[in-house]
C-alpha cells in the first residue's frame, strides 16, 4: 500500500480503518464476539484497538462474548449487527475460533455480519471449501482481510461475501503515548509456538549469552497466569460471567501496559511476532521483522508497513504458498494450538 506522503505512515493506516464505517456506520448497535481471553498480547492489542474504534466512532456495543462463553444458540435481536474479532486465526490452525465464526454465520442468515481484519490460512483445501459453503449461504457477510493473499483467496472462494483489504485493528491505538528510556540495545521478541521458523532458530543458537529472548507468555508472571485461569474458568462455567468480563477488560489493560513497559527498555526490537512489529511501530521504535512459518508477517509488511522507516523486514527462508487455495507448503510439521495466533 502506498502511504500518503503528507502524514505519518501510522496515521495513514489508522485512517484506512475508516473503510469499516461503510458497513458499521456510527451509532450502529452491535454484538462483539470472539474477543480474546488469553495472554497473547497481539490479540489484546487488537481488542484494545477495536474497542477504541467503537468508542471513537460512537458504535454501541450491546453485548460481548468470547469463545469461552458464547452460547451455542446465541439469540441476537434483528436490528443488531454481529461483529467478529479480527486477528490471525481464520482457517484450520485454530479450530475453536473458526467453528464459532461459522456457527454464528449459519445461525443468523438475516443479520449483517462483519469480520474485522483477519489473515487467512488453511493447511487443507477441503477445510477451505467447507468454510466457503457456510459463507456462500449468507447474503450479508462483510469480511475484512489484512493482506493481498488473503484477499485473493477470500474473493475467489467466498463468492457471496463482500471482501475488503484493511490494516489491523491495533492501528486505531496510534499514537500510543509512552515514556521511552532504553537502557539496552535489542530485545529478541520471538514466537515459541507452531509458527516459528528455522531462521528464528538460527538467531537463538548464534546469539550471545546475555541476549534477551522473550515472547508474550514470558512477559507475565505466575500471579498473572493464575488470574487469567480464574477468569477463563468463570467465563466457561457461566458463574459471575459479567464480573469476569469486566475484570478481564481491566486486567488486560494492565497486560498491555506491561508489554509497552518491556519494549520501552530497548532501542530495537527484533521480532517474529506480527504484533511485536506493530507494537514497536505504534511506539515509533526501531524494529526488525522476521517472517513466521507461512508468510503472514511478510505479507502484512508488504501490504501496510513497508513505508514506515522505523521498521524493516529481514529476509529468511522462503515459504511457498499456493495462491489458488491458500495452503502452505513448508518443511516443518504444523500442529494445532490453543488459539493464541498472533
Amino acid at each position: 500500500m502506498l502511504a500518503n506522503p503528507n502524514i505519518h505512515p501510522m496515521e495513514d493506516l489508522k485512517r484506512h480503518l475508516r473503510l469499516i464505517l461503510d458497513v458499521i456506520p456510527p451509532h450502529t448497535e452491535i454484538y462483539y464476539l470472539d474477543y480474546p481471553v488469553h495472554s497473547n498480547g497481539g490479540d489484546l492489542l487488537i481488542m484494545k484497538g477495536t474497542e477504541a474504534f467503537f468508542q471513537d466512532n460512537q458504535i454501541n456495543v450491546r453485548a460481548r462474548y468470547s469463545v469461552l462463553d458464547c452460547p451455542l444458540s446465541l439469540k441476537v435481536p434483528q436490528n443488531i449487527t454481529i461483529v467478529l474479532h479480527g486477528g490471525g486465526n481464520f482457517g484450520d490452525l485454530y479450530p475453536a475460533h473458526q467453528k464459532l465464526r461459522e456457527r454464528i454465520i449459519a445461525q443468523h442468515p438475516n443479520h449483517r455480519i462483519v469480520i474485522l481484519p483477519q489473515t487467512m490460512f488453511y493447511k487443507s483445501d477441503i477445510e477451505l471449501k467447507k468454510t466457503a459453503q457456510v459463507f456462500n449461504r449468507h447474503k450479508d457477510v462483510h469480511f475484512f482481510v489484512r493482506d493481498t493473499l488473503s484477499y485473493e483467496i477470500a474473493s475467489k472462494e467466498f463468492q457471496q461475501t463482500n471482501v475488503y483489504l484493511s490494516p489491523d485493528m491495533a492501528h486505531q491505538l496510534w499514537p500510543l503515548k509512552s515514556k521511552r528510556q532504553p537502557n539496552a540495545d535489542i530485545l529478541y521478541f520471538f514466537r515459541k509456538d507452531i509458527e516459528k521458523t528455522q531462521n528464528q532458530v538460527k538467531y537463538e543458537s548464534a546469539s550471545e549469552a546475555n541476549a534477551v529472548f522473550k515472547d508474550w507468555e514470558t512477559l507475565y508472571n505466575r500471579v498473572d497466569r493464575k488470574i487469567i485461569r480464574m477468569i477463563t474458568s468463570r467465563l466457561k462455567s457461566g458463574r459471575g460471567s459479567n464480573f469476569a468480563r469486566w475484570l478481564w477488560y481491566k486486567y488486560s489493560d494492565r497486560m498491555v501496559h506491561t508489554a509497552i513497559k518491556e519494549f520501552n527498555k530497548y532501542k530495537t526490537i527484533k521480532t517474529s511476532r506480527l504484533h511485536g512489529h506493530i507494537l514497536a511501530c505504534l511506539l515509533d521504535q526501531s524494529n526488525i521483522l522476521l517472517d513466521n512459518s507461512y508468510g503472514k508477517n511478510s505479507n502484512y509488511y508488504n501490504a501496510w508497513t513497508q513505508s514506515n522507516p522505523v521498521g524493516r523486514l529481514e529476509s529468511g527462508e522462503t515459504n511457498t504458498h499456493n495462491k489458488q487455495n491458500g495452503t502452505f507448503k513448508g518443511s516443518g510439521t504444523v500442529a494445532l494450538s490453543d488459539g493464541t495466533a498472533l
